[in-house]
């Protein structure tokens, strides 16, 4: 993409959409600014994010209030043993026409939606969880035989509680690999907590307001693929992604030793087009090995399975990527 006086326009109307946006959501949220900015990296990247998190550190308030500060249509999802895929897709209903004739006619679930929460989604069983794979991938939902469109944009943001693993189910490899990033929420220090009970044990709470269209969300998207990347990077990021597998040659000890399987090309994909996101709000033109180095983390962590060994010795799968990280220099 050759820098004319209009890109650099465009950049910078993108670095300010997204500083208004963060700041809309500052007013309500305390801290986690690394979770708010990896969380609007996935929205602007046409992806889902996965929000890792004990109770009580403001999860669903993020995502709620994400969707406070965009002209989008929100639902929310409380993911449970119980639910069914039909109470998250819809169902077709029999209804009676005028004539006293019968028909079937599709009543659309909380899923037409462009910002969905799913809350705790590991508490469903296995085939709910699978009903957003179609929907998270292809933005369709498919119902006795019909196929439909949902809204765009289309952003699943949802929540998992590492610590109470009583009644969950652990998602599947291939819905984690459906998620864009993963973030890990952190407790707040003394003086973020201080501030959170200032703002939510007075009289009056902040709210978000509106602030960008959806439209506008996409077009920032198609502009961060438009950023270009230089062949070596390129290749530096597809390393570091074969890197994660332990049947590769250039896998360092620590894959070989505690991974069973690794990214999967999608993992790729998502490395370069947050790293482009990156690079724009760093005001340059072109992605760097260091914006792919930032985002690593979120990108691959959830793409890797430790083998037995691994899981044994408690080996987190953030220490794998940065072991990767320090092996991989070309």
């Amino acid at each position: 993409m050759p820098t004319t006086v209009e890109t650099q326009e465009q950049c910078d109307q993108f670095r300010s959409d997204f500083q208004k946006l963060r700041d809309e959501i500052g007013k309500v949220i305390v801290g986690n600014d690394e979770i708010v900015q990896g969380t609007l990296t996935c929205l602007i990247g046409g992806g889902h994010v996965l929000l890792e998190g004990v109770p009580g550190l403001g999860k669903t308030m993020l995502v709620r209030t994400l969707a406070e500060a965009l002209h989008l249509k929100f639902s929310r999802v409380q993911f449970t043993p119980d639910l069914m895929p039909a109470d998250l897709l819809g169902t077709n209903v029999v209804l009676e026409t005028p004539e006293k004739q019968k028909k079937f006619e599709f009543q659309q679930g909380p899923i037409f939606t462009n910002v969905l929460l799913a809350d705790e989604i590991n508490r469903a069983t296995p085939k709910t969880q699978s009903a957003l794979l179609e929907a998270m991938q292809e933005h369709t939902v498919t119902i006795a035989g019909h196929t439909y469109k949902l809204p765009e944009p289309f952003f699943v943001l949802a929540t998992q509680n590492p610590l109470e693993m009583e009644g969950t189910y652990p998602l599947p490899e291939a819905q984690l690999d459906r998620f864009f990033s993963k973030l890990i929420v952190r407790f707040p220090t003394l003086q973020q907590l201080e501030m959170i009970l200032d703002r939510t044990t007075e009289d009056k709470s902040p709210v978000a307001t509106p602030v960008l269209a959806g439209e506008r969300i996409l077009a920032m998207s198609r502009l961060a693929r438009q950023i270009p990347v230089a062949d070596d990077v390129r290749r530096y990021g597809i390393s570091l992604v074969l890197a994660t597998h332990p049947d590769n040659a250039t896998a360092p000890d620590v894959t070989k030793r505690f991974v069973r399987y690794g990214s999967s090309p999608r993992g790729a994909q998502s490395l370069i087009l947050a790293a482009k996101i990156l690079a724009i709000l760093d005001g340059r033109y072109h992605v760097a090995r260091d914006d792919i180095k930032a985002v690593a983390l979120s990108v691959l962590r959830h793409r890797i399975i430790l083998n037995f060994e691994g899981q044994a010795e408690g080996i987190q799968t953030d220490a794998v990527v940065e072991g990767i990280l320090k092996s991989v220099q070309n």
